[in-house]
């Protein structure tokens, strides 16, 4: 099993930046893949980046150029760089894992991101 803890959300004005944390313990060396995906009220959860075990990286087209998604094998953590932040970029922002022969998913409890405007 994978377990995720995510940190550094929080209220930002528009242009601001902040930089998501997300630690990853127990069965480290079985994920395949981490990324991060964030939700809008009433909106669907979507898509922003992932970083695989290769180190390959991938945006969704709303944040390139604004977003880098990096890692820190050595704390087994994963990170979000959140630049030119824009009120619609307001979410709650979700870790993901990807581990195992199945790829099974594992989130963790989100961290809200505010921008305003």
């Amino acid at each position: 099993q994978v377990q995720l803890v995510e940190s550094g959300g929080g209220l930002v004005q528009s242009g601001g930046s902040l930089r998501l944390s997300c630690a990853a313990s127990g069965s480290i060396f079985s994920v395949n893949a981490m990324g991060w995906y964030r939700q809008a009220p009433g909106k669907q959860r979507e898509f922003i980046a992932i970083i695989t075990k290769g180190g390959s990286t991938n945006y969704a087209d709303s944040v390139k150029g604004r977003f880098t998604i990096s890692r820190d094998n050595a704390k087994n953590t994963v990170y979000l760089q959140m630049n030119s932040l824009k009120p619609e970029d307001t979410a709650v922002y979700y870790c993901n894992a990807r581990w195992g022969v199945t790829w099974e998913n594992v989130w963790g409890q989100g961290t809200q991101v505010t921008v305003s405007s």
